[in-house]
């Protein structure tokens, strides 16, 4: 009797295992599906001399605004985004506004806040146009919403990937912008065009759940009417666990300084863990919302970035 009933006891400690192992939560796994190469000191060194230096880097901006609705059956739906032969510039990414005043909560440190800005634009196969309708023809022009990421790699690393031309679909990815562990804002793809930032996702607003098909080869995201931001990943968090250290002081500096430029409300702004259909996504991991609303409150709102088709934005 004293047997059956130890064996029992095994049995059942045995299945509760075997039921945590299981309801184990998704590990990260970084945009896009894809792993940002890891690559050496001297590599990073020439990286960012060629970003920050070469302006043969940056030479082609994007055809500006958007298309009226995706193919249904496009030969290749993974053409690179028509280029122009004029020069990509800052202010195809936000538009200075003159006069600007400080509101009532501004910080001193907040008006005078001017992070380094950095234009390294993606190859042209990883970002597409945003459209007016969705691949059956139904109209697509929802609210802008951000969307916060994280690296889980290196700026260097993310540059290079994203500058990289890849003809596979499935290794196309970009954010529109990135903030450096320094508070340098890195700008990937002008906000009229389509950051390839998520992929099986939708955003649960208020008026439903919001989601546009561009690709028939892909389901439905949120990247049609998304701005993509990511900060970069401290070094402690370059792996697979559900936290670490945190981000740095100069880092929610200027996204708070980057998203008050957007004017969208503090209800549209969310993550890739809460949009992510695929239950794989959990970044942006051991993000402070309470600090991050604090400092976002501390900037005027403005309208220098206008995410989506400039010439239909009132």
């Amino acid at each position: 009797m004293q047997l059956k009933r130890l064996v029992a006891i095994a049995i059942f400690f045995l299945s509760l295992v075997i039921l945590i192992l299981l309801a184990e939560p998704a590990r990260t796994i970084v945009i896009a599906d894809v792993k940002f190469p890891e690559i050496s000191a001297k590599s990073a060194q020439i990286i960012a001399q060629n970003i920050y230096l070469s302006p043969e880097i940056n030479q082609a901006a994007p055809v500006l605004g958007c298309e009226i609705q995706p193919p249904a059956n496009p030969p290749d739906p993974s053409l690179p985004a028509a280029l122009t032969s004029l020069p990509i510039k800052l202010d195809r990414f936000r538009k200075t506004l003159i006069g600007s005043k400080p509101n009532k909560n501004s910080s001193v440190k907040a008006i005078a806040y001017s992070p380094k800005e950095i234009i390294a634009l993606a190859a042209a196969s990883n970002y597409g146009d945003r459209y007016f309708k969705d691949l059956a023809g139904k109209p697509a022009d929802l609210l802008p919403i951000i969307v916060l990421h994280e690296t889980v790699g290196s700026v260097d690393s993310v540059i290079s990937f994203f500058q990289e031309f890849h003809t596979d679909e499935d290794n196309q990815a970009s954010y529109h912008t990135m903030i450096a562990l320094d508070g340098t804002v890195i700008y990937f793809v002008p906000p009229d065009k389509r950051a390839f930032g998520a992929g099986d996702s939708v955003f649960n607003s208020p008026l439903g759940r919001e989601a546009v098909q561009t690709n028939p080869r892909y389901p439905s995201s949120v990247n049609n009417f998304a701005y993509h931001i990511s900060l970069e990943t401290p070094e402690d968090g370059m792996n697979d666990s559900y936290d670490h250290s945190g981000y740095t002081e100069a880092q929610y500096q200027s996204l708070a300084w980057l998203v008050a430029k957007t004017d969208v409300p503090l209800d549209r702004i969310t993550t890739h863990k809460a949009i992510d259909l695929s239950g794989t996504r959990i970044d942006p991991r051991s993000f402070d919302f309470s600090l991050f609303q604090k400092k976002l409150g501390e900037y005027p709102r403005t309208k220098e970035i206008i995410i989506g088709c400039p010439a239909t934005t009132s």
